[in-house]
């Protein structure tokens, strides 16, 4: 009976202590375990606080199917890189190179095909399977040789960045010649009109690449491995995660699409440019929009759909001011308060599991 009575009370006292903690969590720290299950919110909620201020601001121009469109336009390469370095960040590592992969593997695209006379289909499967390989390498120095990625990814920035003027001769395809010679080159470019706005099929691509890693990430076991690694190497293995496989395949993954952006890359150009600015200020840009989509720069934590609203936050900031007739610089100092206020908010989240 006094068993009973004891079993009895230490249930009660547990539940006294459960309710004490919800209690005491109030509404900040209902906000904060939200963010923290939700990482895509923050950027989901700037994102459309921004929409409706330039809405309200420019009126119907900024409201209308073509301008809205053209946000995803302007947003599509990043877009495409952003979910690149998303992996390798979920990791906890950073990847400075994918906008000068992007840039090689559009070169390589469109040299085979006229240097070489190789099948322009052939061309972008061997552009895209480049790019793999560069992944690859990557990630067998950060896996293997126990590299930090900074420094791999550094380094690989400027072999990547010397190899493609090496190679192209500094020689640009023009567009008339790829539309006469190549057109499936340009295939990303191809626009068409849906509902009264003007998509690509670059835009298309970028937003199924962010749908089907979105579910690889949180439905697959590859998913939930890249996660583990992020966020505890160590623990991951002794749970029986491959670290050296599971970051392998993320490099891989990471420079086939920074190939796929090097397509698309040439269809939003209609040129084949050794020296396209993405090479390097792609780098920059899908960091931040990474970043400012809420992905954990410490790894494990964040989605893929936070990238994607970070890349269109960016997207909607320079078109918005430039339709305003505002100073270009207010876009870096807007776009800079916000990547130091969602690392910021990263750090207070991260507090919910501390």
């Amino acid at each position: 009976m006094a068993g009973s009575e004891y079993e009895s009370s230490l249930k009660d006292a547990s539940q006294d202590v459960a309710k004490f903690d919800d209690d005491s969590k109030g509404v900040v720290g209902k906000i904060q375990h939200a963010l923290h299950v939700t990482p895509a919110l923050v950027p989901l909620i700037v994102l459309v606080t921004a929409i409706v201020i330039f809405g309200l601001v420019l009126g119907e121009r900024f409201f209308s199917p073509s301008t809205l469109t053209l946000i995803l336009q302007q947003v599509q390469i990043v877009g495409v890189l952003a979910a690149a370095q998303s992996l390798i960040i979920l990791t906890a590592g950073i990847d400075l190179s994918v906008g000068a992969i992007a840039v090689l593997s559009s070169v390589i695209m469109g040299q085979f095909t006229f240097r070489y006379g190789i099948p322009p289909a052939i061309s972008i499967a061997l552009g895209l399977a480049i790019g793999t390989g560069i992944g690859a390498i990557s990630g067998w120095l950060v896996s293997r040789v126990k590299l930090p990625p900074f420094i791999v990814t550094l380094g690989m920035w400027q072999i990547v960045l010397a190899a493609n003027y090496l190679y192209s001769q500094n020689e640009t395809i023009r567009s008339q010649d790829l539309r006469e010679e190549a057109p499936i080159l340009q295939l990303m470019g191809t626009t068409f009109e849906w509902g009264g706005a003007r998509f690509t099929l670059g835009v298309v691509t970028m937003i199924l690449l962010v749908v089907i890693l979105a579910y690889c990430l949180r439905s697959t076991a590859w998913g939930r491995h890249v996660y583990a690694v992020g966020d505890d190497p160590d623990a991951a293995s002794l749970a029986g995660v491959d670290r050296h496989k599971t970051l392998m395949s993320v490099y891989m993954l990471a420079g086939f699409i920074c190939g796929i952006a090097g397509w698309v890359m040439i269809g939003r150009f209609g040129s084949v440019s050794p020296s396209a600015s993405t090479g390097t200020i792609g780098n920059i840009q899908s960091i931040t929009a990474v970043v400012i989509g809420g992905i954990s720069l410490f790894g494990g934590r964040g989605s893929i759909y936070g990238a994607f609203f970070g890349a269109l936050i960016v997207g909607v900031f320079e078109l918005g001011l430039r339709m305003a007739g505002a100073n270009a610089q207010w876009t870096y100092l807007l776009i800079g308060a916000l990547i130091i206020g969602a690392v910021a908010v990263d750090q207070w989240i991260r507090k919910v599991t501390t």
